[in-house]
């Protein structure tokens, strides 16, 4: 039945028989999919154990490795839990993530907060950097993988709190299938994709993936399209060596919404419709390419070597007014505005030599990288003028909706090119020591250079002591080290430490001044201690506590402004996940967080005055269970719960914490076509998920239902 389907995932379900019998590979990374096979008259059948559960990785070690023995904090997000919820971009992923949340992102980008550290470039794609700010489309993947903690060793630069690594389906040689979705809300936006492998031979397989949306909220005003194709094709030389090619085209274009002001503290209430902008002038656009070429050669049983090639192109405008102000009193709003354009090229080519042996009675997976990277960059920013009040802010009578004065968008605060190289070796080895004790242990060696051109500097000279031309080089070690101890097969307990490190042009190369050349990069130091049991099979509880310290960072000094003083930050917390199968038929996603992540080192005057880090609740829960109550009909039941958070490092507004519930009816109409319906918000809760700054908040959808119809051929 469809049932069965649907609970791994059409194309995946096609995926593992494929892969069972052909080459034994699954992932662009060549993850062996969870699954056992068994043969009947009619062919394999595949035999499910857990809904949710992933029992592989290969991001965390770049080497295919249980999650068992990963001594890090993770969390998978598999195909099956986003078709069944209809999880559209990632901030609807880490709403059921423990220790990440969600930033608004100026309504035009992803931006995320995993263990206390915000960023907008720690996203990647197969393990290679994903890193301008746009909102990333899920139709084409297999799973989503976020990984806490300091990740330097295996992402390089960056990644001081974690990352989103985004694994995509590839064509499967030797098989054909195929499936569509089609669905629609109850604000009208719609959604339509599909899914197809064609075999060309035993050998060669070509596959498309490709989507629609036509975008819609409760917002007034808001709207936009977003669209994407991504081919691939996979050439099997023979049963060792293996070719793999993408390409993938992204076109977004939506209305750019900051959200609503604060008023005393908190959160402008009683607005959560109006539009705080000018919705012809807020918009955004996206065109994106981005090629891989992936060479997979196996020597032996035990030695292999993979290669991957990216080129990816990006082309990025938004431009937008928005609120910096509300007064209730006279009954007025202040507005500000800017327009913003980036082009962007990545080259990148990564490379991994793995081997599996013994050295006598001790086991290893010895894995030897390497990364090379060039990334280009041009940015501009023109600042608003209103004709109303000469300058880039005015206040005026408040409207619903706003009568906004003239505007233009006339002189230039930002026109920067960049080039950033980059050369990483790094080397890992996962030691087993009889049948209780594991030991990974890696180094990476970064050089990062960067060169940046900033012209308005470049036209003003060097009389202000800055000549536009602004250079820094990096070079610095990241270490690794987790120890495991495994009592039995199916529990492990771990300690772990881990170091990124960030450099001074920030991650997206827009902060690199004359003062800032001079500073070393930000350092991040993460400690972890946890546990990993697996009660049975298809089903994984995890725990960890941990302590992530962030430092170099720098705040202007109080008592001389024109200078900036190093400080840092340092979160402690606990993770709690419980993944799988708890009974046949019900599966479940469920996870806790706590988060204490505060400054260090702040001093205004004589006085230590260290603040609560933005954006990070103290609390927050999640679960997800899907019930098959018959062969042909489920049902799914979900809430999330987000403690109160500070919108801005000043501590001054703070959004009020929330607890949403989600809902959710299967039903198969045959073995090839389900229908479902999703309901979010069931009890119409009003709130706040996310802000970007005291006066940019988001506000939640209200009570929203999703018809879909799924199909496979």
């Amino acid at each position: 039945m469809l049932r069965n389907v649907s609970r791994v995932g059409l194309p995946l379900m096609a995926s593992i028989s494929s892969i069972a019998f052909v080459h034994g590979t699954a992932s662009a990374q060549g993850v062996t999919t969870p699954a056992t096979t068994t043969m009947t008259s009619t062919g394999p059948q595949i035999v499910v154990t857990g809904q949710y559960f992933e029992e592989d990785t290969i991001s965390a070690t770049k080497t295919e490795t249980p999650l068992i023995n990963v001594p890090q904090s993770l969390s998978i997000i598999s195909r099956e839990q986003i078709d069944d919820q209809v999880l559209g971009d990632i901030g609807d992923i880490l709403r059921y993530t423990p220790g990440a949340s969600i930033g608004q992102g100026e309504g035009h980008r992803d931006q995320i907060t995993i263990r206390g550290q915000n960023t907008t470039a720690d996203f990647y794609i197969d393990g290679l950097r994903d890193d301008v700010q746009y909102f990333r489309p899920l139709y084409n993947l297999e799973r989503i993988e976020i990984l806490r903690g300091s990740n330097a060793m295996i992402f390089g630069r960056g990644g001081g709190g974690g990352i989103i690594n985004r694994v995509t389906k590839t064509a499967i040689a030797g098989d054909t299938f195929g499936n569509g979705t089609a669905s629609v809300d109850t604000f009208g936006s719609v959604y339509i994709a599909g899914d197809a492998n064609i075999a060309a031979g035993d050998r060669l397989g070509f596959r498309l993936n490709a989507f629609y949306e036509s975008l819609n909220n409760h917002r007034d005003f808001f709207d936009g399209d977003r669209f994407a194709i991504n081919p691939t094709a996979t050439l099997e030389f023979g049963p060792n060596t293996r070719l793999i090619g993408s390409y993938e085209y992204v076109d977004d274009d939506r209305v750019v919404d900051r959200g609503v002001p604060a008023l005393n503290g908190e959160p402008l209430e009683g607005f959560d419709n109006t539009f705080f902008g000018d919705p012809d002038a807020n918009f955004t656009t996206l065109e994106a390419h981005i090629s891989r070429l992936r060479f997979e050669h196996d020597f032996s049983d035990s030695l292999s070597y993979n290669s991957t090639l990216q080129y990816a192109d990006y082309n990025k405008f938004y431009q937008n007014i928005y609120p910096v102000g509300f007064d209730d009193v006279a009954n007025t709003v202040s507005l500000d505005g800017y327009r913003d354009t980036t082009q962007r090229e990545n080259f990148i080519i990564q490379g991994n030599l793995i081997w599996r042996g013994n050295t006598g009675a001790i086991g290893h997976t010895l894995l030897f990288g390497y990364e090379y990277g060039d990334q280009q960059t041009q940015n501009a920013r023109r600042d608003v003028l209103f004709a109303g009040s000469m300058d880039d802010q005015i206040t005026f009578g408040f409207t619903d909706p706003l009568a906004i004065p003239a505007f233009t968008f006339p002189r230039f605060t930002r026109a920067r090119n960049s080039d950033a190289e980059f050369f990483s070796v790094y080397a890992q080895d996962q030691i087993a020591i009889g049948d209780h004790v594991i030991i990974v242990a890696g180094i990476r060696f970064d050089h990062f250079e960067i060169d940046v051109v900033d012209q308005i500097e470049v036209n003003d000279g060097a009389a202000d002591g800055n000549d536009g031309f602004l250079s820094r080089s990096d070079s610095e070690w990241s270490p690794r080290i987790g120890i495991i101890y495994k009592p039995q097969d199916n529990v492990s307990l771990y300690a772990s430490y881990a170091r990124s490190f960030l450099p001074r042009s920030g991650d997206q190369f827009l902060t690199l001044s004359p003062t800032t050349e001079s500073l070393a990069p930000e350092q991040f130091d993460n400690y972890e201690i946890g546990i990993k049991w697996d009660p049975q099979p298809g089903l994984s509880l995890t725990a960890a506590i941990f302590r992530l310290d962030r430092e170099n960072g720098t705040t202007p000094d109080p008592n001389d402004p024109g200078n900036s003083i190093l400080t840092g930050s340092r979160t402690e917390g606990f993770e709690l996940q419980l993944v799988g199968e708890i009974l046949p038929g019900w599966s479940v996603n469920a996870g806790y967080s706590y988060l204490d992540a505060d400054e260090r080192g702040r001093v205004v005057g004589t006085t230590l005055a260290n603040r609560t880090l933005a954006q990070v609740p103290e609390h927050m829960l999640s679960m997800w269970n899907h019930i098959d109550v018959t062969e042909q009909f489920g049902i799914g039941v979900g809430v999330t719960h987000q403690s109160s958070q500070f919108a801005a490092i000043d501590n001054s507004v703070r959004l009020p914490s929330f607890t949403r519930f989600d809902a959710a009816l299967f039903y198969d109409i045959s073995e090839n076509v389900r229908v479902q319906l999703n309901v979010e918000n069931l009890f119409d809760e009003d709130y706040f998920p996310a802000a970007h700054n005291n006066n940019n908040i988001s506000t939640g959808e209200p009570l929203n239902a999703r018809f879909t119809v799924r199909a496979n051929f």
